[in-house]
């Protein structure tokens, strides 16, 4: 421990885990805003200050954003991930393009060759979902969609380090898609995936490792296989 840090209570590191749990059982979404210093005050039964406390100590580790005179945020599912968000925040759009290439064509080789019967209903609802999302005309919706969607092809790679390393990213991917789509759903940028499903439900690795490897490099207008 640092010799400038404050020592935290027992209790304040009691309400700093049920707060993280809130966050990384998905209760408490990215983006969402969590409850008020006094609502949480009466939900943990503990004094403002240990609540304070608390989030400080989680906006320090880059989990929360506390945003004056509009409430804290959920930004990032786990530390890696806020550090993840806080390092990439500025990255090169065309750097986080390829990034995401290169990660969802190898997740989506994986998924065509590991997917089960399960995973593979659940894409099928998932990718329903994102065109239905579409259909709304809200961004920020759809943008949820597509990214559910993406995560659930990279956790049928079945690789656990891959679909860590993907999820800590996950605000960094969503800021780059909310960036691309900008703040209206056009038509003519709308990219079917109904194509990767195929692919994995076939079981046909490289092709499905085209179509999700090509869908980021489209969105940058970057020559396709770039980044995969």
């Amino acid at each position: 421990m640092s010799l400038t840090a404050p020592r935290r209570s027992a209790l304040a590191d009691q309400v700093i885990g049920q707060l993280r749990h809130e966050i990384t059982s998905g209760a408490w979404q990215v983006g969402s805003r969590i409850p008020t210093e006094p609502e949480l005050v009466e939900q943990l039964g503990v004094a403002r200050n240990t609540v304070r406390e608390a989030i400080r100590a989680l906006a320090h580790n880059g989990l929360l954003d506390i945003r004056q005179g509009s409430g804290t945020y959920v930004v990032a599912t786990s530390e890696l991930a806020g550090v993840m968000h806080r390092r990439f925040a500025d990255a090169d759009p065309r750097d986080v393009a390829e990034m995401r290439s290169t990660l969802e064509a190898a997740a989506a080789r994986l998924a065509a060759r590991r997917r089960t019967e399960q995973e593979l209903r659940q894409l099928d609802v998932l990718l329903g979902r994102r065109e239905a999302a579409w259909a709304t005309g809200r961004v920020e919706r759809f943008v949820e969609a597509d990214a559910t969607f993406h995560m659930a092809v990279v956790k049928a790679s079945r690789n656990e380090v891959l679909t860590a390393l993907y999820a800590d990213l996950g605000t960094v991917v969503r800021a780059f898609l909310r960036d691309e789509v900008g703040e209206t759903l056009r038509a003519e940028d709308h990219v079917d995936h109904s194509r990767l499903v195929a692919a994995i439900r076939a079981e046909d690795a490289e092709g499905a490792a085209a179509e999700a490897g090509s869908y980021a490099l489209i969105c940058r207008a970057l020559p396709v296989g770039a980044g995969a």
